[in-house]
């Protein structure tokens, strides 16, 4: 059966955020995302507000509002919007990482500026990675007795890759690069044509 309206990563975001901490207001929900998976899936949080009408509007979440004051919507799962979001997360995925660095990109154009740039660069990304680093360690000692071992289990990913970083920055800082890899195969001669794609030393060849 498919499911009834057209279900979007956020609005399987809406449906994992509710059945966590079911009854949860719009507002609750944008606070757990800034500790939580927003770290790692940015979005406009306004869709919080908008996407849970859309759910209950097609059945997917139950809303209980209040009737004075605030005027809260609190919303829970219905049977459907269960059955949606266990149909989600038994889909495996094999979407390819997205990383959009600016460090990476001026990386990657390194040799077309000066040295000491590319040093500045390396140091500046060393301390914004180590300061991420030291906000995830101090979330990770705040939160590990509360939260479900999955949940920390981001976190954890996120202190080693951010560790790594630290680790990779400090290297070019230092005037090098991890490790000096053999390049990923040899130039190809100048009268023959590469049969697809173009040769790695005119991707981005060295200043003149």
């Amino acid at each position: 059966m498919s499911d009834p309206v057209n279900l979007t990563t956020v609005s399987y975001v809406v449906l994992g955020l509710v059945s966590c901490a079911e009854p949860v207001t719009s507002y609750e929900m944008k606070r757990m995302v800034a500790v939580s998976i927003g770290e790692f899936w940015p979005f406009p949080h306004s869709q919080l507000y908008a996407e849970p009408v859309r759910l209950a509007a097609a059945g997917l979440l139950e809303v209980d509002a209040e009737q004075t004051g605030r005027k809260r919507r609190r919303y829970r799962l219905t049977a459907a919007g269960r059955q949606a979001l266990r149909r989600w997360l038994a889909e495996p995925t094999s979407d390819p990482t997205e990383i959009r660095d600016h460090g990476m990109l001026k990386l990657f154009f390194g040799d077309q500026g000066a040295p000491e740039d590319l040093v500045s660069l390396a140091k500046a990304q060393q301390e914004a990675h180590q300061a991420r680093r030291d906000s995830y360690a101090a979330l990770h000692a705040s939160i590990a007795s509360s939260v479900t071992p999955w949940s920390l289990a981001t976190l954890e990913m996120g202190l080693r890759f951010e560790q790594l970083a630290v680790d990779f920055w400090g290297e070019i800082a230092a005037g090098g690069y991890p490790g000096r890899p053999a390049p990923i195969a040899p130039p190809m001669p100048a009268t023959r044509t590469p049969r697809a794609g173009l040769a790695a030393s005119t991707i981005c060849p060295p200043p003149m």
